[in-house]
C-alpha cells in the first residue's frame, strides 16, 4: 500500500521528484501540474517564487 502524504516536508520548496508534492501544490493553487513544473523551470523551486509566477501570491 502506498503512503499518501498530504503536506510537503519542506514548505518553502517544491520537490519536482515527488509526484505527490507536485500534486499537492497543483491542488492548492488550482492549476494543472504541468503549469507548476513549467513555473519551476522558469523561477526555481521556491514556493513563493512559483506562486508569484502562477499569479497565486
Amino acid at each position: 500500500m502506498a503512503v499518501s502524504k498530504r503536506h510537503p516536508q519542506d514548505s518553502s520548496r517544491i520537490n519536482v521528484h515527488e509526484p505527490w508534492d507536485l500534486q499537492y501544490w497543483s491542488n492548492r493553487w488550482n492549476v494543472p501540474r504541468h503549469h507548476v513544473v513549467e513555473a519551476i523551470r522558469r523561477v526555481g523551486d521556491q514556493v513563493q517564487d512559483v506562486a508569484q509566477a502562477l499569479g497565486k501570491a
